[in-house]
């Protein structure tokens, strides 16, 4: 199985900046592709960013030119520089991974992170 715990979430003010960081662990073979999510009360969880295992990113239009994700392949982290934060971005947010894991044979599999309270005040 695979793990993956989220740390860097807490209150940062409007126009402030936060870094989270999400560290996979467990029988991965390789992490195809890693991801942020982010989730309010009473919404869907929607897709802030993702990036492949070759670098190729996708952000939402929401946090486009704000925000940055990255990842370091031999450390299994992906990143999430969050700048320029606005209340709108208040969310738990989550990391996924799409994960290829096992020991002798494999699977795929998605998995997700506990989540991190990310609040911003105006």
């Amino acid at each position: 199985q695979v793990q993956l715990v989220e740390s860097g979430g807490g209150l940062v003010q409007a126009g402030g900046s936060l870094r989270l960081s999400c560290d996979a662990s467990g029988s991965i073979v390789i992490i195809n592709v890693m991801g942020w999510y982010r989730q309010v009360p009473r919404k869907q969880r929607e897709l802030v960013a993702q990036i492949t295992s070759t670098g190729t990113t996708d952000y939402a239009d929401s946090v486009k030119g704000r925000f940055a994700i990255s990842r370091d392949n031999a450390k299994n982290t992906v990143y999430l520089q969050m700048n320029n934060l606005q209340p709108e971005d208040t969310a738990v947010y989550y990391c996924k991974a799409e994960v290829d894991y096992g020991l002798g044979y494999f699977s795929r599999g998605d998995f997700w992170g506990q989540g991190t309270q990310v609040t911003v005040s105006s």
